[in-house]
């Protein structure tokens, strides 16, 4: 039996992942991952099997975020699509805003979303810039 998608729960949880990205809380992000997790891109995928190897992965963000002086970033949702009873893919348009309060590209991607009783977590995540 399918349950309805809470698109409220899911903003809350990407406004969430968001906040942690442009911190740098390496931590949140990782807690924002079921494991294993994934990602993919054109040229490149890996996987990850551990908190700290999410965190690790994402390490290597937080410095760019800083040289652009990223302090925002909001998710916009595209498309959301119930794949069974605890799988959704989610299309999402990310905006960052700068420290001047300029509006920043963030690119699209499309997240594989695994919801269970904790709420929902990342599976994968797919670059598609």
């Amino acid at each position: 039996m399918r349950t309805p998608i809470d698109l409220d729960e899911l903003t809350d949880f990407f406004d969430h992942y968001g906040a942690a990205l442009t911190t740098g809380d390496v931590a949140a992000v990782a807690g924002c991952y079921a494991l294993p997790g994934m990602v993919v891109a054109d040229s490149y995928s890996f996987t990850f099997t551990s908190p700290a190897a999410v965190a690790l992965s994402f390490l290597g963000a937080a410095p760019t975020y800083r040289e652009q002086q990223v302090v925002a970033a909001h998710a916009q949702l595209l498309d959301v699509q119930q794949l069974s009873s605890a799988l959704t893919l989610v299309a999402v348009e990310w905006e960052y805003l700068d420290s001047s309060g300029n509006r920043l590209s963030g690119g699209q991607f499309h997240y594989l979303m695994r919801m269970d009783a904790s709420g929902p977590r990342i599976t994968t995540v797919i670059s598609t810039h």
